[in-house]
């Protein structure tokens, strides 16, 4: 599976098996994890069979079986990095056949915190065996979030789409994309959500667009 066909064929999965994600897989998802944090300058973990990222409560009534998770840290100012960074983790570990959810409030951010040795983390991204592969999340239409000085160009029209698969805060999807020639700019109002939206939107766009096609403004 194909980091693209991944973007079409991942959604939010709350709910997950007791199966163990095996030695092979967790040594390519934390290979994945130090190019990002190597990358970008963050401190992503990744933490498997630990039960204490997402509190009680939430457990009974939204999730199950979250056993193993990515701490979404890094240095202040990092959300829109961490963002990006958490799209690329997702789509694949989609692509080596586990499913996703990331939690941006109900975790334990002070754990979280301290398991990351002191970065400041953004949310966490549940990973493993899902009880079900999810549904597609309820979208907004491409006219609604973007515009395109001009005729509208392929490359475009397959970013914005590929936009819209992005998972945002409160599934609001509140960016606006506008495109000119071979540039784009991305606005994102989600309150304290924006960064990390932002970095999500950003990747799926690319992703869909093609990086060799535009440049971001």
């Amino acid at each position: 599976m194909t980091l693209q066909e991944a973007m079409k064929a991942r959604h939010m999965v709350r709910k997950y098996t007791d199966k163990a994600i095996p030695a092979d897989i967790a040594a390519k998802l934390n290979e994945r994890v130090t190019q990002n944090n190597e990358q970008y300058g963050l401190s992503i973990k990744l933490m498997i069979n630990d039960g204490s990222a997402v509190p009680g409560v939430i457990k009974l009534i939204l999730a199950k079986g979250v056993n193993n998770f990515f701490i979404m840290a890094g240095p202040k100012g990092a959300d829109e990095r961490l963002g990006y960074c958490g799209a690329d983790l997702m789509l694949y570990a989609q692509t080596l056949g586990l499913n996703t959810w990331w939690v941006g409030g109900t975790y334990n951010r002070k754990g979280a915190a301290e398991k990351s040795g002191g970065a400041t983390p953004v949310g966490i991204i549940a990973v493993g065996y899902g009880q079900t592969q999810g549904v597609p999340h309820k979208t907004k239409t491409a006219d609604a979030v973007s515009s395109y000085a001009g005729d509208v160009p392929d490359w475009f029209k397959e970013g914005v789409d590929a936009a819209l698969l992005a998972p945002t805060a409160l599934a609001k999807q509140a960016f606006i994309m506008k495109g000119e020639g071979s540039t784009v700019h991305i606005d994102c109002d989600n309150g304290i959500f924006s960064g990390v939206d932002t970095g999500l939107v950003k990747y799926h766009f690319e992703l869909g667009a093609g990086k060799e096609n535009f440049e971001w403004v």
